[in-house]
């Protein structure tokens, strides 16, 4: 049920104090003509409404959340503490700098522990997301070379196995996007990797591991191609889960890296933000970083602008909350708390996908990092039980599913992830629920097409949803009665 339908003529509340200046209103012409559509409804009716959504919605605080690619992990409280603290979230962004010292020491400090963790000497708040991430460092990319009048490199080469936000990054900056395929190891093809580099590469765009969740063991060889051949490389940081504090991607060989603040370092991950995807780069790039860089000069902050830098990507200084909790985090970790991290996401990780093995087809057998892929498809020809049967049933279990069909080069994909905080009850919980499942795919498998049977809301009609599309809440239907789409 919408909030528009539990109203009642008459019902209301007053929320907001009287107005304390006079009302001015723009001319008749400029007014709205029919009335807002606003709901009927008492405080209490409220509360009752949106408490019980509140029960049907499921996260990280619910049960296991084992989202491929994604790292939906528990995050310690006392970093919601921190950011909640009114120096923090009472601060405004015109604020005088010199009332703002402490924030900007922020930035600072977390710029630098951020670039030892990534291997870069310079690095900026401001993209608010991951994607938000690679557009920023294919903006750069691209400033450097139109710096050197070197205008003819309109290329990125981007393994198939990428991330899809990739190519779209891509073509933002207006690239072309070069693939390149995978070896039968799930590595980057070398020899196809050597065919596509030219004069006309831009650069490189790669995530090491993979979201195969491999390590590239020839990343080193695949940085020095690009590099000779006069692009730059471009790391997609994430999920850094599998390597911070164990390995650099600067020591890799890439130029530009960016980090999701809201995976790895633990600022909660869900319901469409806020996020931060902090941009790093080498010192030769820094000159080209968006503004403003904190710059600690006769003993206070202040900001500079770089020589040639891209510009703004976004207002005033990114999502500045979200890197207060990434600090804490990181104060809380130390210096040998960061890499016990990656080894526990790793060693979960390794430990689910064998419990698994002998029963869903793990494509590639080299050890995984964070994350690894299972196969369904021949699953699928034996039972007709597809990957989607499997995540939905899943539900019913009080478990999130996996990632779905990703990366496309897996058919049948399921990609799990199931981070360092999860303890290994909770892990042997899920891989008895996977295990059961598979015996219910030859047993039942029309159970499996009709689940999830006890969550809130059943399996969608996809088709239906994909060709008519119901975008907005038709008031006018609803008055003539017709109820047909109320729930759509």
């Amino acid at each position: 049920m919408l909030i528009f339908e539990r109203g009642e003529k008459g019902r209301g509340l007053s929320l907001l104090p009287e107005c304390d200046v006079p009302e001015v209103l723009p001319d008749d012409d400029h007014l709205r003509q029919k009335p807002l559509h606003l709901p009927e409804v008492s405080e209490n009716d409220i509360c009752r409404h949106y408490t019980k959504l509140d029960k049907k919605s499921y996260g990280v605080n619910d049960g296991f959340y084992p989202l491929g690619s994604c790292t939906m992990k528990y995050n310690p409280k006392v970093n919601e503490d921190m950011a909640a603290l009114p120096g923090f979230r009472e601060i405004h962004p015109l604020a005088p700098l010199s009332s703002i010292q402490g924030c900007m020491e922020i930035l600072n400090t977390a710029e630098d522990y951020l670039c030892e963790i990534t291997g870069m000497d310079r690095m900026t708040f401001q993209p608010a997301a991951g994607a938000h991430g690679e557009f920023t460092g294919l903006l750069m990319i691209k400033a450097y070379h139109e710096s050197r009048g070197d205008t003819e490199r309109k290329k990125i080469i981007v393994p198939d196995s990428a991330h899809g936000t990739n190519p779209a990054s891509v073509s933002m900056v207006g690239y072309t996007m070069v693939s390149v395929k995978s070896r039968e190891d799930g590595g980057v093809d070398l020899d196809e990797l050597r065919k596509a580099v030219g004069e006309d590469t831009a650069g490189l765009m790669l995530t090491n591991p993979n979201t195969l969740g491999l390590f590239d063991r020839h990343i080193l060889e695949i940085t020095q191609i690009i590099h000779d051949a006069g692009g730059l490389t471009y790391y997609d940081g994430a999920n850094l889960n599998a390597i911070m504090g164990m390995i650099r991607p600067g020591d890799m060989g890439f130029d530009i890296v960016h980090l999701n603040l809201h995976k790895t370092f633990s600022t909660p991950h869900g319901g469409g933000g806020p996020g931060s995807g902090p941009v790093g780069c080498r010192k030769f790039m820094a000159e080209f970083l968006p503004v403003n860089l904190v710059k600690k000069e006769d003993g206070n902050y202040t900001f500079a602008r770089p020589e040639h830098s891209i510009g703004r990507v976004r207002s005033f200084y990114g999502n500045f909350l979200v890197v207060v909790r990434a600090l804490t985090y990181l104060f809380t970790l130390g210096r040998e708390g960061v890499p016990s991290v990656a080894k526990h996401a790793v060693l979960n990780a390794n430990y689910m996908m064998e419990q698994l093995r002998d029963v869903y087809d793990i494509p590639y057998q080299a050890p995984c990092m964070h994350e690894f892929v299972m196969s369904l498809e021949n699953l699928k020809k034996e039972t007709k039980v597809s990957a989607t049967d499997i995540a939905k049933a899943l539900l019913d279990y009080g478990i999130h599913p996996p990632t779905m069909y990703f990366p496309l080069i897996v058919k049948e994909a399921l990609m799990a992830e199931p981070v360092e905080t999860e303890s290994l009850a909770t892990i042997d919980e899920a891989v008895q629920a996977f295990r059961e499942l598979y015996e219910k795919a030859h047993t039942d498998p029309e159970s499996l097409h009709q689940a999830p049977i006890h969550t809130p809301a059943g399996r969608m009609d996809e088709l239906r949803a994909a060709r008519h599309l119901i975008l907005r809440y038709d008031f006018d239907e609803q008055q003539k009665g017709d109820t047909n789409d109320k729930n759509h």
